[in-house]
């Protein structure tokens, strides 16, 4: 295998990550709905001084005003409504926000997880039938897509995660991943590029795990009772499949990356997360728990045909270069 699993891992998700970018993007902003209105609720009353008309010496009274009504909570948008209204406002060529950080990502994290993840499963795999049981799979990617190779993924690829997000986002003028990163680190300083690295390690595995150990699983059931015939079929029916399983497994994490990377930590003020469980209490208090499934429509609407693409595009990348 050697390097040229990486190679083939790297490529395939390359194409999957560009080809379904706009989902991801719509994902994104679903997942930052109702943040900016649980946070105005914890934040603190204004205190208004004031001094009376009529008053008979030069004394002020200080007044608590009455905390101001909440904001009107609009009704949640679903993924095609929020979809139409980035294009209506922001134009077509918002949906691809930050696919040059997906490009990034994409080299730096998945070339790596998914290199590791065949080079261990033809390390572990039964040597007379070439198979490999469903827990060394589910341990592979674990180990792939966790501290073994989680740590040079944190370090190399945590910044282009961070950019991206923030890019999904909108509301900030970056105009490429170089000029993002630029920019967090002139203005929240250099530690800011690396905000989540833990949650994009913690959701590396749960996603290697669950996505690709199930789609070998899947297709191994598929063929192994004749259900299918080893083509695009069964690729497409065991990827979509595996895109179900990562989107359920992952979705939770997924919400808390999101709000962790996209805060804004400015000078002198308290930051609105101090980690990720704060945030993930905080997020289930304000919203309720099923605050962590926000975006999972359009999670499993992007994961579903992102891990389609990935896998018939790494099928046929092997077929190209199995001479090699």
């Amino acid at each position: 295998m050697g390097v040229k699993g990486f190679v083939e891992g790297g490529l395939a998700s390359i194409v999957a990550g560009c080809s379904t970018h706009p989902l991801d993007l719509i994902k994104v902003r679903m997942q930052l709905q109702g943040e900016s209105n649980s946070a105005a609720a914890r934040a603190p009353q204004p205190v208004h001084n004031l001094r009376p008309a009529f008053a008979f010496n030069s004394h002020s009274a200080t007044l608590v005003g009455p905390p101001p009504p909440p904001p009107a909570q609009s009704a949640r948008a679903g993924p095609i409504s929020v979809g139409v209204r980035i294009v209506r406002t922001e134009g077509v060529a918002a949906l691809y926000s930050g696919v040059s950080a997906t490009v990034l990502r994409q080299t730096l994290y998945s070339t790596t997880r998914m290199g590791l993840y065949e080079a261990l499963k033809v390390q572990w795999a039964d040597p007379n039938t070439g198979n490999l049981p469903l827990t060394r799979k589910i341990l592979a990617g674990l180990v792939a897509g966790g501290p073994r190779g989680g740590a040079l993924r944190a370090a190399v690829g945590t910044p282009a995660d961070v950019a991206m997000v923030r890019m999904q986002a909108g509301g900030r003028d970056y105009k490429n991943v170089v000029d993002a990163i630029t920019k967090m680190a002139r203005s929240e300083g250099i530690v800011s590029l690396w905000r989540g690295s833990s949650l994009t390690v913690n959701r590396a595995m749960i996603v290697t795990a669950s996505q690709l150990a199930s789609y070998d699983q899947i297709k191994e059931a598929i063929l192994d009772r004749h259900l299918m015939k080893d083509g695009l079929g069964t690729h497409v029916t065991a990827s979509f499949a595996a895109g179900f399983v990562a989107s359920v497994a992952s979705n939770p994490i997924d919400v808390i990356k999101t709000r962790v990377m996209n805060m804004k930590v400015e000078p002198g003020r308290e930051p609105p997360y101090s980690g990720a469980l704060d945030c993930a209490l905080k997020t289930v208090r304000a919203e309720g728990p099923m605050a962590l499934y926000k975006g999972f429509i359009p999670t499993i609407s992007r994961q579903g045909p992102f891990t389609v693409v990935l896998f018939v595009t790494l099928e046929q990348l092997r077929k190209v270069l199995k001479d090699f």
